[in-house]
Order: C-alpha cells, then structure tokens, then sequence
C-alpha cells in the first residue's frame, strides 16, 4: 500500500504533463459539444460560431499559446486537397440525388418554407465553426502527438453527434469522418472539409426541398 501512494500518484502526474496538450485539446471539445447540447443559443448560427469558432479559438490562444492558424485555417496544400474536393463533389452530386428519395430522409430534411437563401448563409456560417472542431482543433491539436491517429480520433465525437440524425446519415458519418480528416491531414487544412460538407448540406436538402413544394422567398434569419 505505500508503494502504491509513493508511485501511482506520481505516475498520475507524469502523465499529465506528458499529454497536457492533448487533454487541452479533447477536454474543450467535449466540453463545448456538451454545452451546446444543454445550453444553445437562440439563433443556429450564432450558436455554433460561439461554442465551435470562437471557444477553440480561445483555447488554442489562452492554454495552448499558439497561432490559430496552424490549426487548418491556411489554405495549405492546395495541390493536394483541391482535387480530392473537386473529385469528391463529383463522385457525391449522383449518390445524394438517388439518396434523396428516400422517405427517411425526407420527412427530416423537409421544410414547410424552404428559403435557399437563408438556409445556405446560414449553414455556411454553422459549417465553418462545426468543421473547425473537428478537422481544426481536434485533427491539427492531435496531429503532432498520434500522427495519422489523429484522424481516427476526431471521427468518434464526429459520428456520435449525429445520433439524433436518421440511421443511414449517422453510420455514414464513420466514413465521411475519416475521409474528411484525412484530406484535411494530407492537405494541412480544413478547408476542404469544409467545402465538401457545405456542399453536400446545401446540395442534399435543396433537392429534397425542390422535389416537395417551390421555394419559398421568407425572411433570410431564423431562429431554432
């Protein structure tokens, strides 16, 4: 029993210091997944730019003293993950057409008045923030420690907040959590995951919305 108080508790703290970055980095994602599921703001956008943009961005400033840009805000490789972007679009515009019909995924993407402007400043703006946690503060915070394993990491928090989403969408985000970490790793960016996600956002539900009634021309901000 003495040796275990003389030699675990300082096994404790050595490990601490050993990883203190990477529970910085895991610790404030949880934590800001978690309170904005309990404590969201009145607007979407507003919402995600505060608990996803801003708060990393402090994090990373305050706790970890470094340039927000390292965490995938540079444009970085564009040769590398310009054509996965460009390739990934063109491979997806067919399957979320198909994908579009099916009744599950209608009667969530529905809307009674769908504004295509509204719903794409806005999404761009929730996209920009939920992207940087993941393939900003989570890949690039994890990247020097676990390497590739970074990737791995950041998709189980990626899939998990999709649970309240229908099944289909929620187990393919297993694989478009993986693949958008690993452009974005290859690429040194996240710009690309970004881009795809908006892409297959905006594109997925215009087509459902076009399909069930006409545009509707309301008013470009909405609350939740």
């Amino acid at each position: 029993m003495r040796d275990f108080f003389r030699k675990e508790p300082r096994a404790l703290w050595q490990f601490l210091k050993d990883y203190r970055n990477e529970e910085i980095v895991l610790a404030a994602a949880c934590f800001f997944l978690t309170l904005e599921r309990y404590h969201p703001l009145p607007y979407d956008w507003v919402d995600q730019l505060f608990y996803f943009g801003l708060l990393p961005i402090l994090v990373i400033l305050l706790f970890l003293r470094r340039n927000p840009l390292d965490f995938g805000l540079r444009v970085g490789n564009f040769k590398v993950w310009g054509p996965w972007t460009a390739l990934t679009i063109l491979v997806l515009a067919p399957i979320l057409f198909f994908s579009s019909k099916l009744s599950s995924l209608q009667e969530y993407y529905r809307a009674d008045h769908f504004n295509f402007a509204r719903y794409f400043l806005t999404n761009f703006v929730i996209l920009m923030a939920w992207e940087f946690i993941f393939r900003g503060l989570m890949l690039f915070g994890l990247k020097e420690r676990f390497k590739e394993g970074a990737i791995l990491i950041q998709m189980v928090p990626f899939v998990i907040t999709h649970f309240f989403k229908p099944e289909l969408e929620t187990i393919s985000t297993i694989l478009t959590g993986i693949y958008f970490g690993y452009v974005c790793y290859r690429g040194n960016s996240y710009w690309p995951a970004f881009i795809i996600h908006l892409f297959i956002n905006v594109f997925f539900v215009f087509i459902i919305n076009l399909q069930v009634h006409p545009l509707y021309p309301g008013p470009l901000i909405a609350s939740k």
